[in-house]
């Protein structure tokens, strides 16, 4: 219910957002307005992201040993390769096309700021190739569940 509400509430600050974003001048009412663009998107997306990311599972308690660190149950699926290869594809589109607008140096610092999603890409890509079970199929059940 928590997340239900979280998700309404910052579905709504960001429709405040967008709805303020067509009232930004300059004058002190259009800076007001742009104050108000910015705090509802910021608290809109942060109540989107916490009703949409799925909570994780309570720490094991006594009685259950911990698994050891970097195991994962059950086979990887396509999912890793899936968001790896189209987390590397968004990259070189906005990498060029910032080539294309602004030049090689701005793409350059676009490249910089986008470095770790480039890693945390292929390091999905990387575990896909390299894990020892792997699932040809796109599992959506596995992203949202708690586990």
């Amino acid at each position: 219910m928590r997340r239900a509400l979280g998700v309404g509430g910052g579905l709504l600050l960001v429709a405040v957002a967008f709805i303020a974003a067509t009232h930004v001048a300059d004058t002190r009412e259009g800076l007001i307005a742009e104050v108000v663009t910015l705090m509802s998107g910021l608290a809109g997306v942060s109540l989107l992201l916490y009703g949409l990311i799925p909570k994780r599972a309570a720490p094991a308690s006594a009685g259950r040993p911990l698994p050891a660190e970097g195991s994962r149950r059950g086979p990887r699926t396509a999912n890793d390769l899936l968001f790896g290869s189209l987390g590397l594809v968004l990259a070189v589109v906005l990498l060029t096309g910032l080539v294309l607008s602004a030049g090689w140096l701005w793409a350059l610092l676009g490249a910089v700021l986008l470095m770790p999603m480039m890693i945390g890409c292929g390091y999905l890509l990387a575990a896909f190739i390299r894990a020892p079970q792997r699932e040809w199929r796109i599992d959506l059940r596995r992203l949202t569940s708690n586990r």
